[in-house]
């Protein structure tokens, strides 16, 4: 029996099946998509109290590596160095709080955003041979994190400095006086009132915007003539010689969600207690973000009274 109907003629050259089944089962062959699910939460197949167990031995094992906080290492740590001009230090990872007004002595009212340190400790340290041959390189992580949610590489990282699982992983180039041995915790005392930061972090995505809110072009007339153009970019090109738009012309496109980097920021204040830096004006980045947060290599942005107070807020740090 040979049937032409359109897409059951299709199926059946396709398939082996008896015509009669297919005319009187049509919906089944029509639009059939099998997934293969490869992959599972750990907590899918858990009832709610194994998973409570879980959380709980997972908090009490974060405990336990925490208790020493003053040195949680199998043995003694690495010397220290005093600061000579030219150190360069490792950083911090932070979370951005949010930002609140500060007042001086002398009454002086500054904005500031306040930079919490959650569980920071060096990870892993690469020297020069094994990162790029010019200097070394240590590897901070920030934010402690479920164990779950990290591959089994970052695992081994972990277990080898003796630290729970991080959030944030991050590198910081140092100098050879300043390194610091793995397992090190860091805190808010790492810095000084008084020196200056770069702060990096990822900026708030805006999705995709016109010229005037991506690169704050002026805009067209609202009048005299002008239709449907009152935000457009205008003319994108110059003339009939080059005859093309020129790379790196600045046209509509997606906003933020990119790594920036705030430079030079004075720390007006550190909280030792609660490892919170006050850091003067605004930082990218959305509230409760993980941030990188380190040291200056340049002083030519700063006047001479500034630099002067850097270099004594320095002085007065030991290279940790």
């Amino acid at each position: 029996m040979t049937v032409s109907c359109g897409l059951t003629g299709l199926l059946l050259s396709s398939i082996n099946l008896c015509p009669d089944f297919v005319l009187a089962y049509p919906s089944p062959l029509v639009g059939c998509i099998r997934t293969v699910k490869t992959t599972t939460w750990f907590e899918e197949h858990l009832t709610e109290d194994n998973q409570e167990y879980m959380r709980k031995s997972t908090a009490e094992e974060y405990r336990r590596q925490m208790a020493e906080k003053l040195n949680p290492l199998k043995d003694e740590p690495w010397p220290r160095h005093e600061w000579t001009e030219g150190t360069r230090r490792v950083g911090l990872v932070a979370v951005k709080l949010g930002m609140a007004p500060i007042w001086t002595k002398t009454g002086e009212r500054h904005v500031v955003t306040m930079l919490q340190v959650p569980d920071c400790h060096v990870v892993k340290h690469l020297s020069k041979e094994a990162y790029d041959g010019r200097t070394a390189v240590l590897l901070v992580g920030g934010k402690n994190v479920s164990p779950f949610h990290r591959s089994e590489e970052e695992m081994d990282m972990f277990r080898a400095a003796g630290v729970p699982p991080k959030q944030k992983v991050t590198t910081f180039k140092v100098s050879d006086d300043a390194i610091v041995k793995p397992g090190t915790p860091l805190y808010a005392a790492h810095f000084r009132p008084g020196q200056y930061v770069d702060v990096t972090a990822k900026s708030i995505g805006k999705g995709f915007q016109g010229v005037m809110k991506r690169w704050g072009f002026k805009g067209q007339p609202a009048s005299h003539g002008q239709t449907k153009t009152h935000r457009r970019p205008g003319a994108s090109g110059p003339g009939g010689d080059p005859a093309k738009v020129f790379k790196g012309k600045k046209m509509p496109g997606r906003m933020g969600n990119v790594f920036v980097t705030a430079y030079g920021l004075k720390i007006w204040r550190v909280n030792t207690k609660y490892n919170v830096l006050y850091v003067n004006g605004s930082v990218p980045g959305h509230r409760n973000c993980l941030l990188k947060v380190k040291i200056i290599t340049h002083t030519h942005t700063h006047t001479h009274t500034e630099r002067s107070v850097m270099s004594k807020a320095k002085s007065a740090c030991l290279v940790f």
